[in-house]
């Protein structure tokens, strides 16, 4: 076939357009590995979810068999009071977050799988708390996913607070995939927002709909074990686990619609097709997606001027490929891929210490320093 000059136009003009429609997926990049230096500072953990720093420089850390554990001047300490967890399958004892004036309010937030329902199993809450010597006290669930069910898996959960104190918490879509992610009358596959005290704000985008789960901010979300906050623009930010192929990296947007499974990257662990589709009117394309998927775990931005290089950088844990991945940012586009700790084992968490280090939770391992 012979090409004229306008069909050349023409059809480089249609390539511009469908890609710039596309999310950044380089499936075909494998990504650089670099070589860091860092050392085990918290040793002896079976599988810690996440990580938080009290005032005075301790770490409190969530395993997700249902310890919570403080970690201060080289020894470790068991918290008491902790709720009841169904530590079985993805469920138990998940993530932790401190208030962002903790100084004067002591709450610390957790999400946990619970039995409290009803019905058998579990499913995803959020509670808050204080710390009184070696136990939590003053325990209040702020909010609790329903119904439960016996399945184990996808309970998510990650906790953020914006710069306007709002608190954001993800739940999984409890592996119902076709009754709860696309279902703003149902809990899971969600990300909700809520007040401190676990009141649901007025401004919420279905606050209107007697019916819906007041608390929803969006929907169509599958796994999320990744939410962080970012440091310039404030902005909350969210992976999720894909099936096979399909994770995702998202800006979280109020009332907005992520896809899954109507729409999703990724297919069936038995190589079978989900959907046809990968993009829908009304349905968010995700930032960047990855295939193959690397489990993701955890997330944070690069702030800390002790890593120059990553300023404005995503950190994201690698569950599958037992590594951590930096994900090179320009704005809201993903320029470059690294791994990082290559072979280290599942990471679990990452986050920025309140000294400008990088810690990093691995499973069987214990938590890591990254040296700039």
């Amino acid at each position: 076939m012979k090409f004229t000059p306008m069909l050349s136009i023409s059809l480089l003009m249609m390539s511009v357009l469908f890609a710039c429609a596309e999310p950044q997926a380089p499936e075909n990049q494998d990504p650089v590995s670099t070589d860091v230096n860092y050392e085990l500072v918290v040793d002896g953990l079976s599988v810690p979810w996440a990580m938080a720093w009290l005032p005075d420089g301790s770490m409190l850390i969530t395993e997700r068999d249902g310890r919570l554990i403080q970690f201060k001047d080289g020894n470790k300490t068991e918290i008491g009071g902790v709720p009841v967890v169904v530590a079985r399958g993805q469920g138990g004892l998940l993530d932790i977050c401190l208030h962002p004036e903790y100084a004067s309010t002591g709450w610390i937030y957790l999400t946990y799988s619970s039995p409290d329902g009803e019905e058998r199993g579990a499913h995803t809450a959020l509670m808050r708390c204080k710390l009184e010597g070696n136990s939590l006290t003053d325990q209040e669930i702020l909010y609790k996913g329903a119904p439960n069910t016996s399945k184990g898996h996808h309970f998510g959960s990650r906790i953020v607070f914006d710069n306007d104190g709002y608190l954001y918490f993800s739940i999984g879509e409890r592996g119902e995939r076709d009754e709860n992610p696309q279902n703003i009358y149902r809990d899971g596959g969600k990300i909700y927002r809520l007040n401190d005290d676990g009141s649901i704000p007025k401004d919420n985008p279905f606050w209107n709909d007697n019916s819906a789960k007041k608390a929803i901010w969006s929907y169509g979300h599958r796994n999320p074990q990744g939410l962080t906050k970012h440091p310039e623009t404030g902005v909350i930010w969210e992976h999720e686990h894909g099936p096979k192929g399909g994770d995702e990296l998202n800006i979280i947007e109020p009332g907005k619609n992520y896809g899954w499974p109507v729409i999703t990257y990724g297919i069936n662990y038995s190589g079978t097709k989900i959907t046809d589709e990968t993009h829908r009117e009304g349905m968010e394309q995700p930032i960047h997606y990855w295939i193959p998927s690397i489990a993701p775990s955890g997330m944070t931005f690069v702030d800390s001027d002790k890593y120059p290089d990553w300023k404005g950088d995503l950190l994201v844990g690698s569950l599958s490929f037992q590594y951590l991945e930096l994900v090179e940012m320009d704005g809201d586009q993903v320029t470059g891929r690294q791994r990082l700790m290559e072979r280290i084992g599942r990471v679990r968490d990452v986050r920025q210490g309140p000294d400008g280090y990088i810690y990093v939770a691995v499973e069987n391992e214990g938590i890591f320093r990254i040296l700039p």
